[in-house]
């Protein structure tokens, strides 16, 4: 039974083995390529000849193709020299999406024999895309008692690319308050925190604004910015606060009833109802209640009646201000009884200087006198300017003063200052005096000019007319004047084969591009060069931008005929069997287009036929095949007329005129050209064929050879059982021994018997397995013990 079972098995292994075989030769795995994306269109992706082991002949001669699972012509097999090349552009993100890693799928078809290898394709990701929020600006209230530590999740931003491209970090601009913490998700994304450093205080900054910056992992890294827009809510936790504790007036005699006397402020650093603040006079005696007045609302005090110095020369007022949530504060007021001061300053302008140059040091502008006619305080005077100007005022002798510019001024940013100089004196009132002086900065060429791109695509149509404007490049220079006059001009190309100078030139003045002469697309389809703009400015500035030219496909090619050739001097005729089923292949036109895209995609057509209705042109591949079975009164030759369209606009075309010459007996089909196509389907059911019949043939004979050993196997038990013993004849060995030859590792001819037991039982079991020796002695070798073979 175990050699019965060991048999079957070795059977089974072989007969697995063989389909193994035979379904191998429909497809099978190739090779793991990768390629970056964004690529270059011819791009080389892996030698296809090489890595099959095949010549560059013989991939053309097995009608190699490839083919990609999403049915678009991703990659494109050269067959000049077997390598297989990108056939556009490979945007991994419009492929893929989010998945990684992007594969492209594709197959690699051969016919003579049929073969189909299975491959794939990488899109290695680059960094070209940078991180974007979705909100440019993100709105946060937080109230002003947040625990310091309280950390607030933003808004993360989005990056096509993949994760090592992808977002990799956050910061946030310089603060006191807050700093970035970063946090992963489920998905392995990092979004952003903000995390409180530090209390806030309303009163101190109600709000304020931070740039988060999001970097991605890319070399080098892209990034991209949003505003986080902080507001910090109020609590009424602040008493009302005088600006000061104690509040000194002089007033003069004889003012009018109604005059301001001085105006107390209280500041209330909470918001809302909690910071109105009311003012009050505070345990106010009777006259002071009858000379003064005070606004419950804007704290200012005024005159209720006349004063009168030799009476009362000062008074001592108590303040009051309560907020809305009952809080409250006080102050004093001292107003203190004067003459009057009634002459204001006069400011006299000495000299004065209306242009400075830009980039000068400090210069000098102007030099005045403050005079004040009052005496004591009342003729005491300060002079000061407006804030935030690039001007000091320094005091000279006596009561002199000289306007100076700070440092070097720039006219781009600024090109007219109004100062206003104000001389106050120190009298109560003050009186003030003000003078405007108008400086004007003149300019000198610290500005090269700029592009408005640093590089520009322009797009020409393929023979356009001589002279043709084709885009402006356009610079501006933030000088005046001279210096921000700008010329243009081409530079020299590094490609010597370019010969830039015959085919664009350039207006110096308005930087307009124009083509010298006709473009064709199928000699150049683009081109690149740097213009230059340069002020006229002493010493001249310039800077460059990149121009990259396009060519556009026009379709100005007609198709031409590679099979038949019509130029040829005998004309190629095509026999056809009259025997022919209807669909029979009689040949095919091949035709090419040197255009591009739709201009060269071709169809074809059947004009006219000697026998209408006889053939038929598929118009996407130029097959020409028979559309019915052929008769006895069908002509024996025939003239067709076929045309071969291209989908331009307008369309070009182009004729073929083929003869076919019917015969009789050619029982094999008629290939003219070994480039034609065979009929997928056909392919398809002679490969179904092929295998039902191996697949019979293998069945029977695996049948056979069981029936076989079954009755070989049932005769040696028979004649077992009828000896009952084992005999050993002398003289010649019988035939009915196993004869093994020397073949292994014997060095000479062994008989072997294998007796059964007979008997009643059922079955039969082996007695023994021994040797049977021929008469050593009469050979006269092999008498060791050593040499006799073991079982």
């Amino acid at each position: 039974m175990a050699v019965r079972a060991s048999c079957f098995l070795r059977q089974r292994q072989v007969l697995f083995l063989f389909l193994f075989g035979g379904l191998c030769l429909a497809g099978s795995e190739f090779g793991r390529y990768s390629v970056t994306e964004e690529a270059e269109r011819g791009s080389f992706v892996a030698n296809l000849a090489k890595d099959l082991g095949l010549g560059v002949d013989a991939l053309a001669a097995k009608k190699t193709r490839v083919i990609s699972d999403d049915n678009k012509q991703h990659l494109l097999l050269d067959f000049h020299t077997g390598k297989l090349l990108t056939n556009e552009k490979l945007d991994r993100e419009k492929l893929c999406g989010s998945t990684e890693p992007c594969m492209l799928f594709f197959q690699i078809l051969m016919d003579n024999p049929f073969h189909i290898y299975r491959a794939e394709l990488r899109i290695v990701d680059i960094n070209d895309h940078s991180p974007t929020f979705q909100n440019k600006e993100m709105i946060l209230k937080i109230p002003e008692i947040t625990a310091v530590g309280t950390a607030f999740r933003l808004e993360r931003a989005l990056d096509s690319d993949e994760r090592s491209n992808g977002i990799q970090n956050y910061t946030i601009s310089t603060n006191s308050f807050f700093h970035i913490k970063i946090h992963d998700n489920d998905e392995g994304l990092i979004y952003p925190e903000l995390v409180l450093d530090k209390p806030l205080d309303w009163e101190e900054e109600q709000e304020f604004s931070l740039i988060l910056t999001a970097f991605d992992g890319g070399s080098p890294p892209r990034s991209g910015t949003a505003t986080v827009h902080i507001m910090v809510l109020d609590i009424n936790d602040n008493a009302p606060r005088f600006s000061q504790e104690l509040y000194q007036t002089q007033v003069p005699e004889n003012s009018p009833v109604g005059l301001p006397v001085v105006k107390v402020s209280a500041e209330d650093a909470d918001s809302g109802v909690n910071a109105e603040v009311a003012y009050s006079f505070f345990d106010a005696s009777e006259d002071i209640q009858e000379t003064f007045q005070i606004n419950h609302f804007s704290g200012e005090i005024v005159l209720k009646a006349l004063l009168d110095y030799e009476l009362v020369k000062s008074y001592k007022l108590n303040i009051q201000a309560v907020d809305g949530g009952g809080l409250s504060a006080r102050c004093t007021v001292l107003v203190q009884v004067l003459d009057i001061n009634d002459n204001p300053p006069q400011l006299i302008m000495s000299s004065l200087v209306n242009e400075v140059v830009e980039n000068s040091p400090e210069t000098t502008l102007a030099v005045f006198r403050i005079n004040d006619r009052d005496s004591g305080e009342n003729g005491k005077t300060i002079c000061y300017i407006q804030e935030n100007l690039p001007f000091l005022i320094r005091p000279s002798v006596g009561n002199f003063y000289i306007l100076t510019t700070e440092g070097a001024l720039d006219r781009e940013s600024r090109a007219e200052y109004n100062i206003t100089i104000t001389a106050t004196d120190l009298g109560t009132p003050r009186l003030t005096t003000e003078h405007t002086v108008t400086v004007q900065v003149s300019d000198v060429n610290d500005n090269a000019p700029a592009f408005t791109q640093t590089s520009y695509t322009l797009f020409v149509q393929e023979n356009n007319s001589p002279a043709l404007h084709i885009g402006t490049i356009s610079a501006t220079d933030s000088d005046s004047g001279s210096n921000a006059h700008i010329t243009y001009s081409l530079l020299p190309t590094e490609e010597p084969q370019l010969a830039l100078a015959s085919l664009i030139s350039i207006n110096a003045n308005n930087g307009q591009l124009f083509a010298l002469r006709a473009l064709d697309y199928e000699s150049l389809q683009a081109f690149e060069f740097h213009v230059v703009a340069t002020d006229q400015g002493s010493p001249a500035l310039s800077s460059q931008a990149l121009v990259n030219i396009i060519v556009l496909d026009a379709n100005d090619n007609a198709p031409f005929v590679l099979y038949p050739l019509q130029n040829a001097s005998a004309p190629c005729t095509e026999l056809l069997p009259r025997a022919a089923e209807p669909g029979y292949l009689v040949t095919k036109v091949v035709a090419v287009d040197h255009d591009s895209g739709q201009n060269a995609w071709l169809s074809f057509q059947l004009l006219k036929a000697t026998e209408p209705g006889l053939f038929t042109v598929w118009a996407h591949n130029g097959e020409v095949r028979t559309s019915r079975l052929l008769s006895e009164r069908d002509a024996p030759k025939h003239r067709l007329l076929l045309l071969v369209k291209d989908n331009g606009d307008p369309p070009c075309s182009a004729s073929v005129t083929l003869h076919v010459l019917l015969v009789d007996g050619f029982s094999q089909p008629y290939l003219p050209l070994p480039e034609v196509a065979r009929n997928p389907v056909q392919d398809e059911d002679m490969l179904t064929l092929y295998l039902v019949i191996a697949l019979a043939s293998v069945s029977s004979l695996f049948l056979l050879s069981v029936l076989l050993f079954v009755g070989v196997r049932l005769c040696r038990r028979a004649r077992a059982a009828s000896l009952g013993v084992c005999s050993v004849p002398e003289g010649h060995f019988p035939g009915h021994l196993v004869d093994v030859n020397g073949m292994g590792t014997l060095s000479q001819s062994y008989q072997y018997e294998v007796c059964l037991m007979g008997g009643s039982s059922d079955t039969n079991d082996f007695k023994f397995l021994k040797p049977i020796y021929p008469d050593v002695h009469a050979h006269g070798s092999h008498s060791n013990d050593d040499e006799k073979p073991t079982f």
